[in-house]
């Protein structure tokens, strides 16, 4: 088997296409979407049983077994698990938050411990402690 890991812009992993060249962002394998000039990234070989057809390394698993996120997904700031074990969890290891975003323990359920700069000030709170709204 063609070793297919690759990594995209923002370093996030991807599936390598036949051309050695084309880098497809893990989350648009398998989304009905020739990204591959050939279309391999959407064969049925690969998309036939997702997650379980899809090479390792495009998927995470949450911390609830019954639900998986692409792997570029992880760290990427929203709870796509739904129990922030994307962002948060141990096997996550995400960095800290990065410039663009605020730490905080968020009250909207959409984020996990940070929140983007762009919700600071805006007249709503977004954190438990207020502090997007009075020191971010």
């Amino acid at each position: 088997p063609v070793n297919r890991f690759c990594a995209g812009s923002n370093n996030r992993t991807g599936f390598l296409c036949d051309d050695r060249v084309t880098c497809v962002p893990a989350s648009q394998v398998c989304d009905r979407v020739s990204n591959c000039r050939n279309g391999e990234d959407e064969q049925e070989k690969l998309c036939g049983d997702v997650p379980h057809s899809l090479p390792g390394h495009l998927v995470f698993h949450c911390s609830n077994p019954v639900f998986w996120v692409y792997a570029d997904q992880r760290c990427n700031g929203m709870n796509d698990c739904g129990d922030c074990s994307d962002e948060m969890g141990s096997s996550a290891a995400c960095p800290l938050c990065g410039s663009e975003w605020w730490s905080c323990s968020p009250v909207l359920y959409e984020y996990c411990s940070c929140i983007p700069r762009r919700l600071c000030r805006d007249g709503i709170q977004h954190c438990h402690s207020w502090s997007d709204e009075y020191i971010c």
